[in-house]
């Protein structure tokens, strides 16, 4: 057994390895830093009970956005695509006292498991989550958001970007996720509607004299992928 693990080591090309070292150290910085709570863990195998995409944002991932809400002081959170609720645990684990947290998601299953997820986690109270596609229930909102979380369907971000805008006053964060899409940013592909769609909300963004934002390559136990954060400006 230990000339097959060795060989098996041996045989893994570099890029493979490569990701195996970027899980151990996103397994390592849970371990030491993260301290996701049970809840989370619980959400999580609750999605995949169901068969919900395993596309959640990472445990690290989570606890930046938590860390992200406490330091701006988020009375009002927007989240775009709620999938499983995973991501919303970790943002309403960082609402200041009294605040709210909306969250969109365009399938009624995925809501039912975030709903469940949520209130296990006891954000109950302070979550809404709103069932429907994310450009005709944006309309249905009233700002100020404090902090928006886009992570929903790609080819849509330049669209979700302009009703986020809308919804924020000078000073809100916004953080949208995905957005490297394994370098493939830089050069989409024919055909990959999900990296076009990038390098839409890029160009949307570079046009915007209203928003200052940055976007950060990462890796890790999602790949290689990274986000964009903005601050709308006064």
């Amino acid at each position: 057994m230990g000339q097959g693990a060795e060989f098996s080591v041996e045989a893994m090309d570099p890029e493979s390895m490569l990701a195996a070292t970027w899980e151990k150290v996103d397994g390592y910085i849970e371990q030491s830093v993260v301290h996701a709570e049970a809840s989370l863990a619980e959400a999580r195998a609750a999605s995949d009970r169901a068969g919900l995409p395993q596309i959640a944002v990472s445990a690290a991932q989570g606890k930046f956005l938590r860390l992200l809400a406490r330091a701006v002081g988020a009375r009002r959170i927007l989240e775009i695509g709620t999938l499983g609720g995973y991501s919303t645990i970790w943002l309403a684990g960082g609402l200041a006292d009294g605040g709210r947290l909306t969250s969109l998601e365009v399938e009624p299953r995925h809501a039912e498991v975030a709903r469940a997820n949520v209130e296990r986690a006891g954000f109950a109270s302070v979550v809404e989550i709103r069932v429907g596609a994310a450009l005709d229930t944006l309309g249905q909102l009233e700002g100020p958001f404090d902090l928006v979380f886009i992570d929903a369907d790609k080819p849509s971000t330049a669209a979700y970007l302009e009703r986020a805008v809308a919804l924020s006053r000078p000073g809100t964060v916004i953080v949208v996720d995905n957005v490297v899409r394994a370098g493939a940013l830089a050069d989409p592909p024919p055909g990959d509607a999900n990296a076009a769609g990038m390098r839409a909300f890029h160009d949307a963004l570079a046009r915007r004299s209203d928003v200052d934002a940055t976007t950060v390559q990462t890796v890790g136990s999602k790949g290689y992928d990274g986000f964009t954060l903005a601050a709308v400006k006064g």
